[in-house]
């Protein structure tokens, strides 16, 4: 077996990657170094700038597995072994996450100028359908509900995502695979609200619309049901099918690139910390900052 594991990408290319997310994270984790104060802080092997950027290139790299990414850091970007050993660095990632979520927030801000949001939803599988009825992993917090998609059954969770129509994430939730739409709605975006949101029929409820607009002056649009009376015009919902298409784009690129559906973390934080770097990777990307 090798040693240490080496990757086929361009390592000047990574490089550039890895500098381009140090010097931006260092930027913003300068307003909050307050915050992350700790005890024998002098003593740390690697500043807090140096562990967040890693982990976000891990992501941003589409590595899913922890020991992976964490071979091929040592044997590549750190192979003078000046950098932490496996579990220290996993703590460390995981005492990291508020900033993480800090760094994301705030980045994520700059969408309330982009013209509209678009709200929906995608399952995160936890294990094969067979295996549902007798898992543990997250017993009691996940569940079973219906892929309405694939119309199929599968245990785990549920991502409501808002995302702007230049594909930047702006509020999440992850709620139980049960969980219905219009639930997590308000909570998902009412975090960073846009004035303007897009919906699908998962959505439609007049009651939501009407308390969306009313509290948070947030108009929301969804499709109309075949059977509703007042129907808008068929040029209106092609119009409004054409504008979700983003979200759709924006899930195929989570799934495929950032692998977002195989997080491997058995532990909230962990689950945690590897979502949030993979949302605040993407928005990099999504915004320039950094190149893929």
């Amino acid at each position: 077996m090798q040693e240490h594991f080496h990757f086929t990408t361009d390592q000047v290319k990574i490089q550039k990657q890895y500098a381009a997310i140090f010097f931006f994270v260092s930027a913003q984790l300068s307003q909050i170094q307050f915050y992350l104060q700790r005890r024998n802080r002098h003593l740390v092997k690697q500043e807090d700038e140096v562990i967040i950027a890693i982990h976000l290139l891990g992501k941003l790299l589409g590595f899913s597995s922890e020991r992976e990414w964490h071979r091929f850091v040592t044997g590549n970007l750190f192979a003078d072994g000046h950098f932490l050993e496996r579990s220290r660095y996993n703590r460390r990632c995981r005492a990291l996450r508020f900033a993480i979520k800090w760094i994301r927030h705030e980045l994520a801000k700059r969408g309330q100028h982009h013209a509209y949001a678009v709200v929906d939803s995608m399952p995160i599988e936890l294990c094969h359908a067979a295996r549902m009825y007798r898992v543990k992993r997250f017993q009691g917090i996940a569940d079973i509900g219906l892929c309405a998609s694939k119309k199929q059954w599968y245990y785990g969770f549920k991502l409501h995502l808002q995302v702007t129509d230049q594909g930047l994430p702006m509020g999440y939730v992850v709620t139980e695979a049960s969980c219905h739409d219009r639930t997590a709605a308000e909570t998902v975006m009412t975090q960073i609200p846009h004035p303007f949101n897009l919906g699908d029929k998962g959505f439609i409820s007049s009651e939501l619309q009407k308390k969306l607009y009313k509290a948070y002056q947030i108009a929301f649009w969804t499709p109309s049901r075949k059977n509703q009376k007042h129907r808008p015009s068929a040029s209106w919902e092609r119009w409004l099918k054409q504008k979700r298409k983003v979200i759709e784009t924006v899930f195929s690129v989570l799934v495929d690139q950032y692998r977002i559906t195989e997080i491997r973390a058995n532990s909230i934080a962990g689950f945690e910390v590897a979502l949030d770097g993979i949302l605040l990777a993407y928005s990099l990307v999504t915004l320039g900052i950094v190149e893929r």
